[in-house]
């Protein structure tokens, strides 16, 4: 019986490998005809030729902490995947029976936004994982964090921060304050449901758990906080 019993196991561990060697392999075609239909190098051009582009040192600290605290913690020390994140995404989408948490770091999700489709599909994760690498080797963290922001949709018809920043709080992003960059940080994360024109409570919701985030990161004091949830009130 236990001779039985381990074979199936192997049996078992054999077809696992060999479905999972499948996915790899389309989602490595994908990222290939991707990357051969445009280089990194041709995308990041066309990006910047944006007429609202905004660079990096035109970006207010607080905003950039609030969107690493909120979307990556561990963005300047990965190299675009971040098993930690990708492994604790595994188990609850396992437990929860749904593919539902991505994991995705912000390189990744800038890999999606320039190169892929929203579509949740295994294959298309796996195509976004080789193409984040690839672009880390080619890219600063600052340039990819930088296209990150000018290609996220932040809701109401804005694709970019610069687009948001003025059209939400008629402000060039560079001068948004502490309460206005955890708001616009929330945002990205669902457009639809976190724009604060359209469920302003939903907003204030979102932008409170990135705060809380901040926080527990570093990135702002309890007093600070204390500030933007007054403001908030």
């Amino acid at each position: 019986m236990k001779k039985v019993l381990k074979i199936l196991m192997l049996l078992i561990m054999l077809g696992v490998m060999s479905i999972g060697s499948y996915f790899v392999k389309q989602g490595y075609d994908i990222y290939k005809v991707a990357i051969e239909e445009m280089s990194i190098e041709e995308k990041v051009t066309d990006i910047k030729a944006k007429e609202n582009y905004a660079t990096y040192e035109e970006l207010p600290q607080n905003y950039i902490n609030a969107v690493i605290a909120v979307e990556d913690k561990r963005f300047w020390k990965h190299d675009g995947v971040d098993l930690i994140s990708i492994s604790r995404a595994i188990l609850i989408d396992i437990k929860e029976m749904s593919f539902e948490e991505g994991g995705s770091t912000i390189t990744q999700q800038l890999a999606k936004n320039v190169y892929f489709t929203q579509e949740k599909k295994i294959t298309r994760k796996i195509a976004e994982v080789f193409m984040a690498i690839e672009i880390e080797k080619q890219l600063s963290k600052e340039e990819i964090f930088e296209l990150y922001v000018n290609t996220s949709y932040f809701g109401d018809g804005y694709y970019c921060v610069k687009d948001a920043s003025e059209g939400y709080f008629d402000k060039l992003p560079g001068e948004m304050d502490l309460y206005e960059c955890t708001l616009l940080a929330g945002i990205p994360n669902a457009p639809s449901v976190y724009a604060p024109t359209k469920n302003p409570e939903l907003a204030r919701q979102r932008q409170g758990q990135v705060v809380r985030k901040m926080i527990k990161q570093g990135y702002l004091s309890e007093e600070e906080a204390g500030k933007v949830i007054l403001v908030n009130e």
